[in-house]
């Protein structure tokens, strides 16, 4: 039986350079569960990655909605071709902090404001490490949250062209996961930059670094400096 294609539409600014880089982390058999992740998160201490993007312009945050239905489940979005930034690209709800608001309430806000998710059900596990993306120079804080059975969630179409259900046993899976090694902009060094290919859509750049970064927390494995 052949395997479906995978990947999507999105534009990707790869390098003529780049190169290959290591395979995915965990093995194939590996296996999330919610309850171990939440004990993880509840032990651990984010930190800050370095990406080699420049000092950030603003602070952001994402909210990474997990569920279980019945296997454990992560809430995506694809951005409408008309943003203005990372049109098109898979992403998390999230976004730029307003005055006076705290960045819990800033990923929130904008989990409301992209797919109508009601946040009183919402109830934060933990954060990830957090980072600077290179093209928006944001500086991102990535909580974690889990919501208590499958959201009812609608699109809005400013914004969120569809909202995606993925199963973290798809981004497990054999095939999905891909590395590269990229030249950071002025420098002879390289960085990772990470992919998962889904069946109609190709999650990559900070994205995937936080739902890889998801992944080994919640399998228990140690991320090395690379």
């Amino acid at each position: 039986m052949n395997q479906p294609e995978r990947g999507g539409p999105q534009h990707i600014p790869r390098p003529h350079d780049w190169t290959a880089g290591s395979s995915a982390p965990w093995p194939h058999t590996a296996v999330v569960d919610l309850d171990l992740l939440e004990h993880r998160l509840s032990t651990r201490t984010p930190g800050y990655q370095k990406t080699g993007a420049p000092p950030p312009k603003r602070h952001s945050a994402v909210l990474i909605a997990l569920y279980s239905d019945p296997q454990p489940t992560v809430v995506l979005t694809r951005r409408t071709q008309q943003m203005r930034a990372h049109s098109g690209e898979v992403s998390f709800p999230g976004g730029g902090q307003d005055p006076g608001e705290s960045l819990w309430d800033t990923a929130c806000r904008e989990a409301r404001e992209e797919i109508r998710l009601d946040t009183t059900l919402v109830r934060k596990i933990g954060e990830l490490d957090h980072l600077t993306t290179f093209s928006s120079q944001a500086r991102i804080v990535p909580y974690v949250a889990r919501l208590p059975q499958t959201p009812s969630l609608t699109a809005n179409p400013g914004e969120v062209e569809e909202i995606l259900h993925v199963p973290l046993s798809e981004l497990l899976q054999p095939g999905v996961y891909s590395e590269e090694r990229w030249r950071w902009p002025g420098s002879d060094q390289q960085r990772p930059i990470y992919f998962f290919y889904l069946s109609d859509d190709t999650v990559w750049g900070a994205t995937a670094n936080l739902l890889r970064q998801l992944l080994l927390t919640a399998l228990g494995l140690v991320e090395h400096d690379k």
